[in-house]
């Protein structure tokens, strides 16, 4: 999940460790905090799968090549390209990471992946980055942690619980239960939005056909998205 989230986060923009670390817990929250000792290791194995990069220092992000134009000139050549060089990086400087496009896959594939019951961190994970999913991959997300929502409630109204509960833990208990009917009518109204969204997606004629206007046609399909 680690890999996930910092390939999501890197698909706006290159960033630093620090930033990397400061996001996770500005889009998670208290789910994620994370430390240094499993970020730099996360992001050594994901550099070393090809999924991520090192920015250059002194160079910007997304930058054409740095290739060096002819003068003419040997001496001048030389000159050019001692002046077009790149900063050694020292010990001091911070990393800027940028995904690739095996990274840019990895995501995907990540993001869709079932992993036999995603828990709230996953879950919270993949629907903070549900922007770059298609409409139904978000609807079969959401599907997915509906079943999970439900043979929870599920089980524990069938359960009981041990014998002799005092009303302390009973009350747990039923606000447990209550948190995941919440949940359930979240989850509900976000696949209502999802498939509304879905139906609404007309494809706009290319043009008018023989006995009838242009705007009578747009009218058409979009009484037929709405009935659908």
């Amino acid at each position: 999940m680690l890999e996930l989230a910092i390939l999501g986060l890197l698909k706006d923009q290159p960033l630093h460790g620090y930033e990397l670390k400061k996001r996770l817990g500005e889009t998670l929250g208290f789910l994620w905090g994370v430390s240094y000792g499993s970020l730099y290791p996360a992001l050594r194995r994901l550099e070393q799968a090809g999924a991520i990069e090192v920015v250059a220092p002194g160079t910007p992000p997304g930058s054409a090549s740095s290739a060096v134009p002819a003068t003419g000139s040997l001496t001048g050549d030389l000159a050019a390209a001692r002046g077009r060089r790149l900063p050694k990086a020292s010990r001091r400087t911070r990393k800027a990471y940028r995904i690739t496009d095996l990274g840019q896959e990895l995501f995907a594939e990540l993001l869709v992946a079932d992993h036999d019951g995603d828990d709230e961190r996953a879950f919270a994970l993949k629907f903070a980055f549900c922007r770059h999913l298609p409409g139904d991959a978000r609807i079969e997300l959401l599907r997915r942690r509906r079943a999970d929502l439900v043979e929870r409630l599920s089980k524990a109204r069938r359960s009981r619980g041990p014998a002799g509960l005092d009303r302390y833990t009973r009350s747990l208990v039923e606000h447990r239960n209550q948190s995941t009917e919440r949940d359930l009518e979240w989850v509900d109204e976000l696949i209502a939005q999802e498939q509304r969204a879905s139906a609404g997606r007309v494809p706009r004629p290319a043009a008018s056909a023989p006995g009838g206007t242009e705007r009578g046609q747009l009218d058409a399909a979009s009484q037929e998205g709405a009935t659908a």
